[in-house]
């Protein structure tokens, strides 16, 4: 993979790709290395709280990252199973005329398959799989219901709340063995000490406390979700679960769960609003700086062929960012650029080389974006390199900010999530408890106690 191609992954924030960056490569070591620094103070504590926080980070990333598109895989071999093929999206139910939907595409598709024999038969089988779907909709729509509940309701329930209670149930058999060595070793000692007085902790960790306590559309639309989309919601019933099963100390205190809820609410804003936010600043600030639209993606950039059609004047897109006329230019032009990238970029699904896939729904919206940017960049490019000849070194320049941009992103978002989350939650917890060290430990060894 080249450097472009790894820039242009982790550049789509519609994908997992920079999640998987900033999750597994920044985030979580740094999130366990500052856990063992906050609670240095007290080495049992920071032993088992950077005990926690490792195992917490690591099964929760492996079930958040394997766990969708393993479920997704078997609900789908069991629909097919059934007679049915997950990629109809149920909102091809809901009619555009003129534009998609399943009678909509029933119609096109039939007339594109008599015009195109060799890929007549492809097309058919799509066309069956979208009869299927619609003469049993609300069986086609619970199926995909179950799927999207398998997908994201399992991952919850074990992240949210049995990992937890498998990682509080080890830590408290650790408090427990560390509490009877400290007592073996007490009774052997001089009787200065008569037994233990169960304050192991409370000297740091208590003295300072503050207690608190805290007294047919939307199937449609969740049953389709991407991988994305589905992370973002087990990311919500984790918050949930975790703020849930937090343990109380004995004084009943919730410090633990609200340490949790800020911050899983810091980790959701920086996961899936933040990056998209950044980009959107960086964009502006390039095109303010350096007049510059890098809305482009890198691969875009550097495609020669891209470029030599700008530059002899020939590049085709669709005549407008209307739906149908977007919609028509696909179906009769399917081997040109735009073609080839919205299929790349999954603004479209191409079956093969000859059509587009009936049975997706097509998002007009960022079609249309998508067919604009193209068209601005390519205005720009003619109109601001003095001449044809100079649209190369317009692009490379284009490709260098965009990469950089892609790279700061990255680097920023991860900063924040990283780093500047867990110093703004230890700082919330300082406020809270009067105490640096993990409220969930602290409230175990008060169970303990």
């Amino acid at each position: 993979m080249t450097l472009t191609k790894i820039i242009s992954a982790i550049g789509n924030n519609s994908s997992i790709y920079p999640l998987l960056v900033r999750d597994c490569g920044i985030e979580v070591p740094a999130k366990i290395y500052l856990t063992h620094k906050q609670n240095k103070d007290d080495p049992e504590i920071d032993r088992l709280a950077t005990r926690e926080r490792f195992w917490d980070e690591y099964t929760t990333s492996a079930v958040w990252l394997g766990g969708i598109p393993l479920i997704d895989k078997i609900s789908n071999k069991i629909i097919q199973k059934l007679g049915y093929n997950p990629k109809v999206n149920l909102k091809l139910f809901k009619e555009e005329n003129g534009i998609q939907g399943i009678n909509e595409n029933l119609k096109r598709f039939a007339q594109i398959a008599e015009k195109n024999p060799k890929s007549k038969e492809i097309i058919e089988k799509a066309l069956i799989d979208l009869k299927k779907a619609a003469g049993n909709k609300s069986g086609y729509e619970k199926m995909l219901a179950v799927k999207f509940v398998a997908a994201t309701a399992i991952p919850i329930a074990f992240i949210g709340f049995i990992l937890p209670k498998m990682i509080f149930a080890s830590s408290a058999n650790k408090i427990a063995q560390l509490k009877k060595e400290k007592e073996k070793q007490k009774r052997s000692q001089s009787t200065a000490f008569q037994g233990i007085n169960n304050d192991t902790f409370s000297g740091m960790s208590l003295q300072k406390k503050k207690s608190l306590s805290f007294g047919g559309n939307f199937i449609s639309n969740i049953a389709n979700f991407s991988t994305l989309e589905k992370m973002e919601t087990i990311d919500g019933g984790y918050a949930i679960g975790r703020v849930l099963t937090a343990r109380k100390g004995a004084d009943g205190n919730r410090n633990e769960a609200i340490d949790i809820g800020f911050k899983m609410t810091g980790m959701m804003y920086l996961n899936y609003v933040a990056p998209k936010q950044i980009e959107k600043l960086l964009n502006k600030a390039t095109l303010k700086a350096f007049n510059l639209d890098v809305k482009l993606d890198p691969l875009m950039l550097e495609d020669k062929e891209f470029l030599k059609q700008i530059k002899e004047g020939r590049l085709e897109l669709p005549k407008s960012s209307k739906p149908e006329v977007m919609l028509d230019y696909i179906d009769n032009n399917p081997k040109s650029l735009f073609v080839k990238y919205a299929n790349k970029f999954e603004k479209i699904t191409m079956l093969n080389d000859e059509v587009r896939d009936p049975r997706v729904y097509i998002n007009m919206k960022k079609l249309a974006e998508f067919r604009n940017d193209i068209e601005a960049f390519a205005k720009k490019a003619i109109g601001t390199s003095s001449g044809a000849k100079m649209v190369d070194k317009f692009a490379k320049r284009a490709k260098v900010v965009k990469s950089v941009n892609i790279l700061a992103n990255v680097g920023l978002s991860s900063f924040l999530l990283a780093y500047c989350l867990p110093k703004a939650q230890f700082a919330f917890r300082k406020l809270v408890t009067g105490s640096d060290l993990e409220p969930g430990i602290v409230n175990a060894e008060q169970q303990k106690a």
